[in-house]
C-alpha cells in the first residue's frame, strides 16, 4: 500500500509539473493584441526597419490584419513582409515589444509597415535580388511549437536586427494552432510543410545569385528543417552545396531519430550548431509526452555517448545552461541572449569557428603564458564559469595546436613539464567543451 501511495505521489507530482509548465507556456503569448499584421504606414525616424521574406504552408485568414490562421493552406505561400523596430533606447536586446493595443506605437513597439503579396516565383527572386548583400547570403528561419503568424514574423526580424546579420532574411512559418493543447497538429503539421520547404530551400540554392544557405530553426521546427534537408538528400542523392550552416536552437527532436536524419544527409553536410540547454521546461514537458526519450536540446555534450559522437561529426555545440535571460522556460535563449544574437550575426552564419573570445572569456588562450601554471589554472577556471560553453571539436584542436607550438617554443623554460604541455593543452580544450 505504501508503494502504491508513493508511486501515486510521484505520478503525481509529474502531472502538476507538467501542467505548470503547460500554463506557463499559456501565459506566455497572453496580452498580445490580435491583428498586428494590419500595416500602419511609413516608417517613423529613430526607427529600424527589417524587410523579411514570409513563406508559409498556413491557410490565409479572411481578416487581413491577421493574414495567416493556424490552419493548414493549400500550398506555399509568399509575401514581403516589412516591420518596423522602435529606437534602441527604448527596448531591450533580446526582446519583441509587441504592442499593449493597437495599433502600436512605432516608437515603443514593434509593428508592422507594409505586408505585399508575391504572386509568383519570379516575384520572390525579385525580391531576393534586391535584398541579397554582397556576401550573397540568405538565412532561412524555422519556428517552433505555439507559434502564431505574428509570433514567427516579429521574433525573426528581431533576431535579423539584433545579430546584425548581413543576410536577405526568410522566414518559413507553418501551420501552428498556437495552442499548448495542440502539440500533437503542431507536429503532424511540421511532416505536412516538408515539401514546401523543401521546395524553398530548392529555389534559393538554385538562383545563381546566391552565395550560400544558413538554416536556422527552434524547437519543434528543427525536426521540419532536418526532415526537409533530409528529404532533398534522399530525393537529389545529395544537399544542394549552398547550404552550408544548419543551426538548431533548443531542438525538439528525439535523439535518436536526429541520429538516423544526420547519417541520411550524405557524406558532404552542412555544418551544424545545436544551442542546448538542460534546464529548458519546454522540452522537458516534450520529453515526458514523446517517451521519455531524450531531446537534442537537452543533452550535456560533454558525457557519453553524445560527447564521442559530436566530434566524430564536427558537430558544434553551444551550451547555454548557465545563461539565464527572461525567458521563464529557458526555451527562447538563443534569441534573447545579446550575447547569442551577436554570435549568430557575426560568427554562425559565416560558417566560423567559435572562440572564447567570442562568449567573453578572454582574449586568446594561445597568449597565455604557459611558465605560470596559476595561468593555466585561471583559464581552465574561467571556461568552467562561462554563461556559453563550448563544445566544437574544430576550436578544441586548434586550441590544442596553440599550446603545443607554445611549449615548443618555450624549451628550458617549460623544463620538465615536457609532453605534459600538450596534454594541458588537450585538457583546456575539453574544458571549453564543458
Amino acid at each position: 500500500m505504501m508503494q502504491h501511495v508513493e508511486g501515486s505521489g510521484r505520478r503525481g507530482g509529474v502531472f502538476f509539473r507538467t501542467v505548470a509548465v503547460a500554463v506557463t507556456l499559456s501565459l506566455a503569448a497572453c496580452g498580445r493584441p490580435v491583428g498586428v499584421m494590419q500595416p500602419v504606414g511609413e516608417n517613423v525616424p529613430g526607427t529600424s526597419k527589417v524587410d523579411l521574406l514570409v513563406a508559409t504552408t498556413r491557410l490565409p485568414d479572411k481578416d487581413p490584419a491577421i493574414l495567416f490562421s493556424g490552419e493548414r493552406g493549400p500550398g506555399l505561400k509568399i509575401d514581403a513582409v516589412s516591420i518596423s523596430i522602435p529606437p534602441e533606447a527604448n527596448r531591450k536586446v533580446g526582446q519583441v515589444q509587441w504592442p499593449s493595443r493597437l495599433p502600436g506605437n512605432p516608437l515603443k513597439n514593434f509593428v508592422t509597415l507594409a505586408v505585399k503579396p508575391l504572386a509568383s516565383e519570379a516575384d520572390g527572386r525579385a525580391w531576393l535580388h534586391a535584398e541579397l548583400p554582397k556576401d550573397r547570403r540568405v538565412l532561412i528561419f524555422v519556428h517552433g511549437f505555439n507559434n502564431r503568424y505574428e509570433d514567427a514574423v516579429y521574433r525573426f526580424a528581431q533576431i535579423v536586427h539584433d545579430s546584425h546579420a548581413d543576410v536577405a532574411p526568410i522566414v518559413f512559418t507553418w501551420p501552428s494552432r498556437a495552442s499548448i493543447f495542440d502539440y500533437a497538429y503542431d507536429k503532424e503539421s511540421t511532416n505536412y510543410s516538408r515539401d514546401s520547404l523543401e521546395e524553398l530551400l530548392r529555389r534559393v540554392a538554385a538562383d545563381p545569385a546566391v552565395g550560400d544557405i544558413t538554416v536556422m530553426a527552434h524547437s519543434m521546427g528543427s525536426w521540419l528543417a532536418v526532415e526537409s534537408i533530409r528529404q532533398m538528400a534522399i530525393r537529389n542523392g545529395r544537399v544542394a552545396p549552398k547550404i552550408k550552416n544548419v543551426i538548431l536552437a533548443s531542438p525538439d527532436l528525439d535523439v535518436d531519430v536526429f541520429g538516423r536524419q544526420f547519417a541520411a544527409l550524405g557524406k558532404d553536410k552542412p555544418h551544424f550548431t545545436l544551442f542546448v540547454s538542460r534546464d529548458d521546461r519546454a522540452l522537458s514537458l516534450s520529453r515526458r509526452i514523446s517517451g521519455s526519450v531524450d531531446r537534442l536540446g537537452q543533452i550535456d555534450p560533454t558525457v557519453e555517448p553524445y560527447r564521442s559522437e559530436l566530434e566524430k561529426q564536427g558537430i558544434t555545440v553551444l551550451d547555454l545552461t548557465k545563461l539565464k535571460t527572461g525567458d521563464g522556460l529557458n526555451h527562447g535563449k538563443f534569441a534573447e541572449s545579446p550575447e547569442v544574437v551577436k554570435l549568430i550575426g557575426a560568427r554562425l552564419i559565416a560558417g566560423q569557428t567559435i572562440t572564447d573570445s567570442d562568449v567573453g572569456i578572454g582574449d586568446a588562450v594561445g597568449a597565455v603564458a604557459l611558465g605560470a601554471a596559476q595561468t593555466v589554472g585561471s583559464v581552465a577556471g574561467a571556461a568552467v564559469s562561462a554563461p556559453i560553453a563550448i563544445f566544437d571539436p574544430r576550436t578544441r584542436a586548434n586550441y590544442g595546436e596553440q599550446w603545443r607550438r607554445a611549449g615548443a617554443s618555450a624549451g628550458n623554460t617549460v623544463g620538465s613539464l615536457g609532453d605534459s604541455v600538450e596534454a594541458t593543452g588537450n585538457n583546456v580544450g575539453q574544458t571549453l567543451g564543458q
